[in-house]
C-alpha cells in the first residue's frame, strides 16, 4: 500500500510534461527570435552581418533567454490551461514580451554594446509570434479535434429562449468538452431577433417555427430556457415541444440567473406536471403557519403523503412534530431529512402501528398531541381486492383506534387524510376509506352531543395500564376534539403512482401498459395536495368532509404519450402502448364528490365542504363491531358485509 501512494506521488502529472516542453520551447524561441531579427536587419545575409554585433549576440543570449523564462514563469504563463486560453492569457504574454524585451534593450545599451534599433523590433516581433503562436495553436488544435470528433456523436440541439439564459447554455455547451452537443438554433418569440445570428447559431423564428425547425436542423435534443415566461406561455410551448420526438430538457427557475448557475449540468428534465393543463395551485399559507406554530402535531404514516405533511409542518415551526408509522424505511429517510434540514425542530420518530390500541394510546399519553393528521392506510387497489380483510383492519380499525385515542387525550383536530376513492366505491379500498370518514362523522356528532363516552371501544387491549374507565369516562365528557376528513385524487409522484412506472416502462424499452384507452383521473402533484390538506384542517370545525378542486381530469393514455415524448421518443413507433384491461375493483373514472352530497364553497376557491349524508350512528357502530370481529377472523363474505354498510359500495365485476 505505502509502495502504491509513493509512485503515485512520484508519478509526473501531464501538465507538468507539457510544462517542460513548454519552457524549452520557449528558450529556444528566444534565441531563434533575436538571431532571426539580426539576420533581418542584415538583408538576409549571415555574411554581412557585423562581427561585433554578432559577438554581443552570442555573450548576451543564453542569458536574455533564462531571464524570459523567468519572467514568464513570475507572470503565470506556465500554469495556465492553454486549452482554456482567453483575452486574459493573451494581456500576460504581450505584458511578458515587453517587459523582456524593455530590460534586454536597457542592458545592452547601458552596460555592453549599442545593437541596432530593428534588432529589438525585429526580435520583439518575432519573439512575440513564435511564443504566443504555439500556445494558442495548441487550443486552436483541441478545438479543431473536438469539432471533427463532435461530426460522430453530437446531439443536434436548439435552445427555446435566446435571452441570457439561453446564450449562457449556448457558452456552456461550447465551452464544455464532455457535453458533446451542438446547438443548431435558437427560438425566441421577439421578431427582432429572428434571422439574426447568437455566436454563429440563428435565430430561426418564434414559437410557431419550432416543428419546421426540428425537421429542418434535425433536431434531436430541446433546452427550455425561458425561466422568465408566464406559465400559460411555457405551458403551450411545452405542448408544441411534446409533439416532437425530441428529449425535453428545462431551466428551473429564474434563480440560475442570479447564482450564475446556469449551466447545461443544471438542466432537469421537463416535467409531467408541465402538461397537465393547468397553472400550479399556490395557496396562501397565513393561516396555517399561525394555526399550527407552537402546536405538538402527530402524523401518523410517512409515505408520500405524510413525509410531504411533516416536510411542510416542520417550515412553520410546531412546538413538536411526532412522525407514526410501522414501516421504518420510510420514518427513517423523512427523520434524517428533516433534521438536516431543521436542525432546531423538537423530532420524534416512533414505529408502532395503528392497529395496536397499546401503543396508540401510549404515544397520545406522553406526547398529548395537540392536531392529528392521520395517513396511515392500505392504498394499493389491486392488492387490497387480494387482501380484503387486511384493508378492514388497517384502514378502519387503524383509524378508529387513532381517533379514540385523540378525543381520549384532548387533542384538538384530528384530519383524515381520505380519496377520492371513497365517492361510489367499486373496490374494497375505497370503501374502507369511506367507512374512515363514517367513523371520524359519527365521533364528531357524538362529542357535539355530549356522549362521546358512550362510544364503544372496539377491539382494543385492554387498556386499564394506560387509562381507568373512570378516567376515561371523565376525558370523554369534556372532550373537544373536532374530526374533519380531506378527499382528493391522485398525487403525482406518490407510491403507487402511474407516472414513476411508466418512467421505469420507457426506461426498459417498453411497452408502457395502460389499463383501459378511456381511463380518466384526477392528479394533482404532492406538495399541492398537502398544502391544500394543511389549509382545510386549519379551517376545519369538525363533521366536514373537505373536497380539493383538482382541475379537469387527465387521460391516462394521454399522460403516458406525453410522458414518452418527453423521453425523446415517438408514442407507438419507438415505444408502445398497451392496453391491459381494467384491473379487479377499478373504474374508468374517479369522483371526488357524492352526487347526495352537493358541495358549499368556503373562503379558499379551490377547497369545498361536502354536505355529510346522514345515517344512524348507533347502528353504524354495531354493525362495525361486527365487520371487525369478521376482518379478525378472516371472513369470506367480507365484502358483502361492507356492502351492508356502505351502501354506495358496489365491488365491480371481474
Amino acid at each position: 500500500m505505502s509502495r502504491n501512494r509513493e509512485s503515485k506521488k512520484r508519478r509526473i502529472e501531464h501538465w507538468q510534461v507539457v510544462t517542460v516542453l513548454l519552457i524549452a520551447y520557449d528558450f529556444l524561441a528566444v534565441i531563434m527570435s533575436y538571431f532571426l531579427a539580426l539576420w533581418i536587419r542584415f538583408d538576409c545575409e549571415f555574411s554581412e552581418i557585423d562581427i561585433p554585433y554578432l559577438h554581443t549576440y552570442y555573450r548576451t543570449i543564453l542569458i536574455y533567454a533564462l531571464g524570459c523564462i523567468a519572467i514568464f514563469s513570475m507572470l503565470r504563463l506556465y500554469k495556465s490551461i492553454w486549452r482554456f486560453a482567453s483575452y486574459t492569457e493573451l494581456l500576460r504574454m504581450v505584458c511578458a514580451t515587453v517587459i523582456t524585451v524593455v530590460i534586454y534593450c536597457i542592458v545592452l545599451n547601458v552596460f555592453i554594446m549599442r545593437m541596432p534599433v530593428s534588432y529589438y523590433f525585429f526580435g520583439f516581433l518575432i519573439q512575440f509570434t513564435l511564443t504566443l503562436g504555439v500556445r494558442f495553436s495548441y487550443r486552436f488544435i483541441l478545438l479543431l479535434r473536438g469539432r471533427k470528433n463532435a461530426d460522430i456523436r453530437q446531439k443536434r440541439v436548439m435552445i427555446i429562449g435566446a435571452g441570457e439564459a439561453g446564450q449562457m447554455i449556448l457558452r456552456d455547451i461550447k465551452n464544455s468538452k464532455e457535453v458533446n452537443k451542438k446547438v443548431c438554433c435558437f427560438i425566441d418569440d421577439n421578431p427582432n431577433k429572428w434571422g439574426r445570428y447568437i455566436d454563429n447559431v440563428p435565430v430561426f423564428g418564434g414559437r410557431d417555427s419550432i416543428m419546421e425547425a426540428v425537421k429542418k436542423y434535425d433536431i434531436e435534443k430541446i433546452y427550455v430556457a425561458i425561466p422568465s415566461a408566464k406559465p400559460e406561455d411555457k405551458r403551450e410551448i411545452l405542448h408544441i415541444c411534446s409533439e416532437t420526438s425530441c428529449e425535453l430538457m428545462n431551466l428551473p427557475g429564474m434563480y440560475q440567473l442570479y447564482t450564475g448557475e446556469v449551466l447545461v449540468s443544471k438542466m432537469k428534465p421537463v416535467q409531467i406536471e408541465d402538461l397537465l393543463g393547468r397553472d400550479p395551485i399556490k395557496a396562501d399559507m397565513t393561516e396555517v403557519f399561525e394555526y399550527i406554530q407552537g402546536k405538538v402535531v402527530l402524523v401518523t404514516g410517512v409515505g408520500s403523503i405524510g413525509s410531504e405533511l411533516a416536510r411542510q409542518i416542520a417550515a412553520h415551526n410546531p412546538k413538536h412534530l411526532i412522525l407514526f408509522d410501522i414501516y421504518e424505511n420510510n420514518a427513517y429517510d423523512i427523520q434524517l431529512e428533516l433534521m438536516k434540514k431543521y436542525p432546531e425542530l423538537k423530532l420524534d420518530t416512533i414505529i408502532g402501528s395503528v392497529r395496536d390500541s397499546r401503543k396508540i394510546f401510549q404515544v397520545f399519553e406522553q406526547y398529548r398531541p395537540d392536531i392529528v393528521y392521520h395517513a396511515a392506510a392500505h392504498k394499493h387497489v389491486p392488492l387490497m381486492e387480494d387482501s380484503p380483510c387486511e384493508a378492514i383492519k388497517n384502514n378502519a380499525l387503524g383509524t378508529y383506534k387513532t381517533a379514540y385515542a385523540a378525543m381520549s387525550h384532548g387533542c384538538q383536530r384530528f384530519v383524515l387524510i381520505s380519496t377520492d376513492k371513497a365517492v361510489n366505491p367499486t373496490n374494497i379500498m375505497g370503501a374502507s376509506k369511506r367507512l374512515c370518514e363514517m367513523i371520524i362523522q359519527a365521533f364528531d356528532a357524538k362529542i357535539k352531543e355530549g356522549k362521546a363516552y358512550e362510544i364503544p371501544q372496539l377491539f382494543t387491549h385492554n387498556m386499564k395500564e394506560i387509562i381507568t374507565s373512570q378516567e376515561l369516562v371523565e376525558a370523554l365528557k369534556t372532550t373537544k376534539t373536532e374530526f374533519v376528513a380531506v378527499r382528493f385524487g391522485n398525487v403525482l409522484g406518490s407510491n403507487g403512482s402511474v407516472v414513476p412506472l411508466f418512467k421505469k416502462q420507457i426506461e426498459a424499452g417498453g411497452p408502457v401498459t395502460v389499463t383501459h384507452p378511456d381511463i380518466i383521473r384526477f392528479f394533482m402533484t404532492i406538495p399541492e395536495a398537502v398544502s391544500l390538506v394543511l389549509l382545510a384542517g386549519s379551517s376545519a370545525r369538525g363533521g366536514e368532509i373537505y373536497v380539493l378542486d383538482m382541475g379537469e381530469p387527465v387521460k391516462i393514455a394521454t399522460l403516458a404519450r406525453n410522458l414518452i415524448r418527453l423521453s425523446g421518443f415517438t408514442p407507438d413507433v419507438d415505444i408502445q402502448l398497451k392496453f391491459t384491461g381494467l384491473r379487479s375493483g377499478e373504474k374508468l373514472y374517479e369522483e371526488v364528490l357524492m352526487s347526495e352530497e352537493g358541495l358549499k364553497k368556503t373562503k379558499n376557491d379551490l377547497i369545498y365542504i361536502g354536505c355529510p349524508i346522514p345515517f344512524d350512528i348507533e347502528e353504524f357502530l354495531q354493525e362495525l363491531d361486527e365487520l371487525l370481529e369478521a376482518a379478525y377472523k378472516n371472513k369470506d363474505d367480507i365484502k358483502e358485509r361492507v356492502q351492508k354498510i356502505v351502501t354506495t359500495y358496489h365491488p365491480a365485476q371481474k
